[in-house]
């Protein structure tokens, strides 16, 4: 199948070097005049003058009316098009990414192809599309993932073998990229995911809901984050994990020797999937504590009764969709990590997360820099990490560098 070319859309004046540097998003104002009519997915060429830019598929409906896929005029869409940019991607994961069963195959623009996640669970893959104009190629970019998983990975891994089955998720707009909230999903080639799929992460197991869970079932891009986690928890004795969601970071901790680990969300059966992820491991749920309240209200009350942690994890949903939202997302970190400070004891380590796009690591920095300031605590910053290599960044979209997870220790 061919996409062929259906409008050529001018851009406004002195916006092509933007095009031709590298981003793969164009915004509806940059267009001089909208087609009418043209419809979502319509492959479309964008000029400056005569001179061709760029191709990419149009989106009537975001505020990002056309997105990238090619800057080469003689490249056709079509499946080949996309079997390359897939197997491109999946060479990158067989290179870099081992010890795993649960890793991101495609990762949007970083990867070519705007808007495409795929993640893989086991022996399935979870799309999800961020953008209508993805819709009319979904076929597509499923018949790619399927064909470019027939041949293994390094040794045969059993994590690059063939897929059972693609599921997907329903698309969503591009602005609730990090957005946590569950969508709805069909299968979309071979066989139906089981209720929860378990994956192994560097000898950790989590079980996984792939239909109801949060993105497209946990959040892939923790994972190193979790194994760091693990060797840090070696010799604490309690650990509070705030917005534990399924219990990634708690499990990680109690592998690593915590004694005693508090996992806090307001969603009841994110816990009690938690509680499964603990067995799974083999640990005795009933040695820790899993706590369905709002994570403020706890901490209030925790430092009320003089509790106090040496070693805190913050991994909260993220705080800014909108750039308006920044400002306020960034006082809101700020007074979580105070908060949660008041509960740190002195020698005890925070690792805390920001996944908001929009909040920049040296803005991110700042408020927890504000957070000690406020709580009069001193802290070393002694590692900052980003998301893990299936999740890459293009240099050209600053965008995908998202993820930020700072580790402190509380000096006095």
């Amino acid at each position: 199948m061919t996409s062929k070319v259906e409008a050529r859309l001018s851009l406004a004046k002195d916006l092509g070097r933007h095009l031709r540097a590298g981003h793969p998003w164009i915004f509806r104002r940059a267009i001089e005049k909208a087609p009418k009519d043209l419809p979502a997915g319509a492959i479309v060429d964008v000029v400056e003058g005569e001179r061709f830019v760029a191709r990419g598929y149009y989106d009537p409906h975001s505020a990002i009316t056309v997105r990238i896929l090619t800057r080469e005029e003689g490249e056709v869409i079509d499946g080949a098009f996309f079997r390359r940019r897939v197997e491109r991607a999946l060479a990158l994961r067989r290179e870099l990414v081992h010890g795993t069963s649960g890793y991101r195959m495609v990762h949007g623009e970083s990867d070519g192809l705007p808007g495409v996640v795929a993640d893989r669970y086991g022996r399935f893959a979870v799309l999800k599309l961020y953008s209508a104009g993805l819709t009319p190629h979904r076929g597509l970019i499923v018949e790619a993932l399927r064909d470019a998983t027939r041949r293994s990975g390094p040794g045969g891994e059993k994590s690059f073998e063939p897929l059972a089955g693609v599921y997907g998720r329903d698309e969503v707009p591009h602005d609730e990229e990090d957005d946590a909230s569950p969508a709805k999903g069909r299968v979309l080639w071979g066989e139906e995911p089981p209720e929860l799929i378990g994956i192994d992460e560097y000898g950790l197991r989590l079980l996984v809901d792939v239909r109801r869970g949060q993105k497209t079932g946990t959040f892939l891009d923790q994972r190193e984050n979790r194994r760091r986690v693990r060797e840090l928890a070696r010799g604490r004795s309690l650990v509070l994990n705030c917005f534990s969601y399924t219990g990634g970071f708690s499990v990680a901790a109690a592998l690593g020797g915590a004694r005693k680990v508090l996992s806090v969300d307001q969603d009841e059966l994110a816990l009690e999937l938690a509680k499964k992820n603990f067995a799974e491991n083999g640990l005795d749920p009933s040695s820790h504590e899993f706590l369905p309240e709002d994570v403020f209200h706890l901490l209030g009350r925790l430092k009320k009764e003089g509790r106090r942690f040496d070693l805190l994890v913050l991994d909260p949903p993220a705080f800014a969709k909108s750039q308006r939202a920044v400002e306020g997302a960034l006082a809101g970190y700020a007074a979580l990590n105070r908060a949660a400070l008041a509960v740190l004891a002195p020698g005890g380590l925070l690792v805390t997360a920001s996944c908001s796009a929009r909040v920049s690591a040296e803005d991110f920095f700042d408020a927890v820099r504000d957070a000690a300031l406020k709580a009069r605590v001193e802290l070393q910053l002694v590692e900052e990490r980003r998301q893990p290599a299936d999740h890459p960044v293009s240099p050209q979209f600053r965008e995908g560098r998202y993820l930020k997870c700072l580790v402190y220790r509380r000096t006095a």
